[in-house]
């Protein structure tokens, strides 16, 4: 028997129906050895030498592992084919005492690790299907030392920066802050584009456009025309910036004849999309279903488990002959032959190393349609539309173009006494003259359909109108655009987008305003601020972008990891210890708010925690009385009774690390608790109450009820 470890029991019951009883498949439930939970764990006078430790959760599963593995006659470790599967494997194999015959010492195996005892063998492979299963587990290999060194470098180097900036912040800041190095510049993008909204100062600026109608060939329509030029010359968006001058090229225009001074004919053409990698995954999965990234990279994860789609991180733009040679299979039969555009289309990576796998996220069998497999694999609704978009988006992008037909009109003004025209207007409009991909995968678009008119044609005057518009600031981050920017600024790597995004809400540092979109807290602006005053290099997005190359570097074998690492730490320890002598600290001066403790009768004040202001007693220690902002304003009621005690509302609570839940106000009398926020309306079906979730709808909150069909399991 052949014993197979992955990481997700949902992986293993898949690959345990290809592989059948020969083989036993076995899941080490993710992360079997760590650093520390509540300890440095690394050792600064030792080339950086980590301590790592099998968290309290996974040393039973090391020992269900272990009594597999007496069974077995071999073993094989078939982890995610990225950076942090290859850790994973790498510490299965420290753990489990395995046999590794790599002699090389740039993969440090931590204090107290165990010797080398057993052989293994390393099998990878991009997508759970049974012909690329069969062929990974014909070409094993060892595990891959510079992808291990890559990320222990990543995680020593983050525990060094949260180590160690935290308590500076704890000391000069609020108790409980907490810095990391790529969180810390997400964060300053979002203060840094709240202050540009704040300082923006808009302009306003007059549109004029004309509406007339054709004269000499049915069918008679009517069209807008917009005010581009005036004497020749273009007349540009914020030309016309005051009411007078509006108001005074209106008159000029009064009585004025319209004709045709110039068409233009033009067929263009729409290219599809490319596939997905992981970054336009979770943007498109927002802009679409509003699905959080966290959410959208758990989703992939069940359908990666289940064989739906290849690998779900990766930056890698690449298909396989294979893929798309059945995406033409399908297109033909399904679409026709013209919506083929007679060769694959092959599509560039812009990134400088797509390192975490070797293809672009895409189905696994383009004939397993949306509609068919919904039922066969028991997918829920979510689950059900992200196979869906991904399904759409590789079968479009190798469909043939779309094809617009594209026009303009020139309209030439002539006031009377004048011998040429002062003004110009131009209308311009575009319809489908073929739809191509468009017909698998929707794209906005804005038809406009022009009459037919010809040069020189006199048109009917209707009507003349001058409208005031205003320049807008830019836009707050979405979930989409934010993870667009930290692309473009190559922080973070595939794997690293949806966490970064999670944990600087968890921290308290930004949050959603109505639209969704991301602002800054208070204190995430104050922590901003110190951070860029004093450690401009750990937030600045070019260094942070040069760490990530530097780890690529890692992961080909180019440089030594301990070296990197001593390259950052050295000048940033000693600036550490010199901000520590020359910082003060910088807080909320406290101020009196007029209320009353209604414990002790005291002044009540507003303190700064590490989530933001609060207030509190001034006869603190004495008095510990406390209560949010949010709660004196009555916000985080709502409106619901508890159904355990009856008694009490249900009202918003936060977990010592800042995740909001809803509890009863009667605790510690009563337990009772959700994650979603409770709508107070009884399920139709159980009775339990109804919660609103994060991505949108409604859900009942018994686990049990039919009514939460999309969480069901696949």
């Amino acid at each position: 028997m052949r014993l197979v470890i992955v990481e997700s029991p949902t992986k293993a019951r898949t690959l345990q129906g290809f592989l059948g009883s020969d083989y036993k498949i076995i899941s080490s439930y993710g992360h079997v050895r760590d650093l520390p939970q509540h300890a440095f764990g690394v050792d600064l006078e030792h080339d950086f030498e980590p301590k790592y430790a099998i968290p309290v959760k996974a040393k039973k599963r090391i020992s269900d592992i272990k009594k597999e593995l007496e069974k077995a006659d071999s073993v094989l470790i078939s982890t995610d084919p990225d950076r942090e599967g290859e850790a994973i494997a790498w510490h299965l194999v420290q753990a489990l005492k395995l046999k590794n015959d790599s002699t090389s010492k740039t993969a440090r195996q931590g204090r107290g690790s165990p010797k080398a005892a057993r052989p293994y063998q390393r099998v990878e492979f991009h997508e759970i299907t049974k012909t690329a299963i069969e062929e990974a587990i014909k070409h094993p290999r060892k595990i891959n030392e510079s992808l291990v060194n890559a990320q222990q470098a990543r995680r020593i180097l983050d525990r060094i920066v949260g180590y160690k900036l935290s308590p500076f912040l704890w000391r000069k800041v609020a108790k409980g802050l907490s810095a990391g190095r790529v969180q810390s510049v997400a964060v300053r993008l979002v203060v840094e584009r709240e202050r540009e909204i704040e300082k923006f100062v808009p302009q306003d600026y007059w549109e004029i456009t004309v509406l007339l109608k054709n004269t000499r060939l049915k069918p008679f329509k009517e069209f807008a025309a917009r005010l581009n030029k005036i004497d020749g010359t273009a007349c540009e968006k914020l030309e016309i910036k005051t009411q007078q001058q509006a108001d005074a090229i209106v008159n000029e225009l009064a009585g004025a004849e319209y004709r045709v001074a110039n068409l233009e004919k033009k067929e263009t053409k729409r290219n599809p999309l490319p596939p997905f990698t992981t970054s336009t995954l979770q943007q498109e999965a927002w802009k679409k279903f509003h699905f959080q990234a966290k959410f959208t990279m758990q989703l992939a994860q069940q359908l990666y488990e289940v064989g739906l789609i290849t690998y779900h991180r990766t930056d890698s733009l690449n298909l396989s002959d294979q893929a798309v040679a059945s995406a033409k299979d399908y297109i033909e039969k399904n679409c026709g032959a013209n919506y083929w555009p007679g060769q694959y289309t092959r599509y560039k990576t812009k990134a400088k190393l797509a390192q975490e796998a070797h293809e672009a996220i895409r189905p696994t069998d383009p004939a397993s349609t949306p509609e068919a497999v919904k039922d066969q694999k028991n997918l829920n609704g979510s689950q059900s539309k992200l196979y869906e978009l991904i399904w759409k988006r590789f079968i479009a992008c190798q469909m043939s173009p779309a094809v617009f037909d594209s026009a303009s009109i020139d309209i030439a003004a002539k006031t009377a006494g004048q011998s040429a025209s002062k003004y110009g207007f131009r209308a311009t409009g575009q319809t489908l003259k073929f739809d191509g991909f468009l017909k698998i995968y929707d794209v906005k678009f804005e038809q406009v359909d022009l009459p037919v008119v010809g040069l020189n044609e006199l048109l009917e005057f209707l009507k003349l109108d001058s409208t005031k518009h205003q320049t807008k600031p830019p836009a707050r981050y979405t979930e989409a655009t934010l993870i667009k920017v930290l692309e473009e600024h190559g922080i973070g790597r595939p794997s690293t987008y949806a966490p970064i995004i999670s944990t600087i809400q968890t921290r308290r540092y930004i949050e959603k305003d109505e639209k969704k979109s991301f602002k800054p807290t208070e204190m995430g602006f104050m922590v901003n601020d110190i951070l860029v005053e004093h450690f401009s290099q750990i937030v600045d997005a070019g260094f942070t972008a040069k760490m990530e190359e530097d780890f690529d570097d890692i992961a080909e074998g180019k440089k030594d990891w301990i070296g990197v690492l001593r390259e950052f730490y050295d000048p940033f320890a000693k600036n550490l210890a010199d901000k520590y002598q020359n910082v003060e600290k910088k807080g909320l001066v406290q101020e009196v708010t007029g209320k009353v403790c209604p414990k002790c009768g005291a002044l009540v004040i507003t303190r700064m925690g590490r989530f933001g202001k609060f207030y509190a007693c001034s006869a603190f220690p004495e008095c510990k009385y406390t209560e949010t902002i949010a709660q004196a304003n009555g916000e985080p009621k709502i409106e619901v009774k508890c159904p355990k005690c009856q008694t009490g509302n249900i009202v918003t609570k936060r977990t010592k690390k800042g995740k909001t839940f809803y509890g009863c106000s009667n605790y510690p009398n009563c337990d009772f608790a959700l994650w979603d926020e409770p709508t107070g309306v009884k399920c139709p079906t159980c009775g339990s109450l109804m919660v609103k979730p994060l991505r949108g709808g409604e859900k009942c909150s018994n686990k049990e009820c039919s009514q939460l069909d999309y969480q069901k399991k696949i």
